[in-house]
């Protein structure tokens, strides 16, 4: 299956294309590389204008050299990468490591577990810059997209502030709220990757915030079989799919029992039709930025803290057969 078949596109509402800048933290592939695949094979419903950068999952410019080589392999994007934060705004492996010891474990350490690259090997930043010019030349028509630690958007925020309310609205994957977290006991890794920089994105005036968390997440779940349809394809898109899903996480080749939350993509699927899900609550919501176990763990929030504070519309509910339907047609798609 090479296209999406027309009684799925017949099914996608009517809307206009929607303006994108998406902040990744893409590593090899994984969920950040679906996103932006998903994403840049809908022209009909969004355009990407940039994408940016941001250390989680691994470091930002090995993150950039990741995305560019998606890029290539998709052969039809023109949309502009910037590297942004090398570093969350306090967090660091020091800390983490501290963590893991003192209230471990911590099960997904991303880009701590590694050394950071050679400043030598560091690519041209911008992305601050560019978010900030981006959202103050087209005030209410850019969707932000975070895909990883928000650390890019709260320094842009901090420098600019007006620029919140000129966001159109902010998707992003990350948080859990009433299931257990992901790195630690009690955080999803986005949120735990830089506590500091959630925060300040959660109690921001952005008019709107979608949130994708692991309590939706955790019902997405991608199996050996759901893998297999994909790498029959045999494209170059599949192929890195198969090398990253089937030999680095989960692993699929050498445990066919292994299953994986489609975690990122759950957003670009949103995006290209938001009737795949259901049971949105409006929550005031806050990250616990307190150096302990609870670090990077979502809470209500006192709005007497940030009285300016939108609130989050959290998904709890999608309609998984007909979201997969979607990532996986896209992801065997050829040019």
């Amino acid at each position: 299956m090479n296209t999406i078949p027309a009684m799925l596109s017949l099914m996608l509402p009517l809307a206009a294309t929607e303006r994108l800048l998406v902040d990744t933290d893409c590593g090899f592939l994984g969920d950040d590389g679906t996103t932006l695949v998903m994403l840049l094979r809908s022209p009909e419903r969004v355009r990407v204008d940039g994408i940016t950068i941001v250390s989680g999952n691994v470091w930002a410019s090995r993150g950039a050299v990741y995305t560019g080589e998606i890029l290539r392999l998709l052969k039809s994007s023109r949309a502009p990468v910037y590297l942004g934060a090398e570093m969350p705004l306090l967090h660091t492996p020091a800390m983490a490591e501290q963590a893991h010891l003192k209230w471990g474990p911590v099960e997904f350490r991303g880009a701590f577990a590694e050394k950071p690259p050679p400043a030598s090997t560091k690519q041209a930043g911008g992305a601050i810059e560019y978010v900030i010019r981006s959202i103050e030349a087209r005030p209410g028509q850019l969707t932000v997209v975070a895909l990883g630690p928000m650390t890019n958007l709260a320094i842009a925020l901090r420098l600019r502030p007006a620029i919140a309310a000129k966001i159109r609205r902010l998707a992003f994957m990350g948080g859990n709220y009433r299931v257990p977290g992901n790195a630690s006991r009690e955080a999803e890794f986005n949120f735990w990757f830089d506590p500091e920089a959630a925060q300040a994105v959660l109690r921001s005036a952005i008019p709107e915030k979608i949130m994708f968390g692991l309590d939706v997440c955790n019902k997405a779940m991608l199996d050996k079989a759901g893998f297999e349809q994909i790498v029959a394809a045999r494209t170059p898109i599949s192929e890195r799919f198969r090398e990253d899903f089937g030999v680095r996480y989960p692993g699929f080749v050498k445990n066919p029992e292994a299953k994986v939350s489609l975690w990122d993509s759950l957003v670009s699927a949103w995006l290209i039709n938001p009737g795949l899900f259901s049971a949105p609550e409006r929550l005031y919501l806050d990250v616990d930025t307190r150096f302990g176990p609870t670090y990077g763990k979502v809470i209500p929030l006192d709005r007497k803290l940030a009285p300016q504070a939108t609130p989050v519309e959290m998904m709890n509910d999608l309609d998984f057969p007909r979201v997969f339907a979607l990532f996986r047609d896209l992801l065997m798609r050829r040019q």
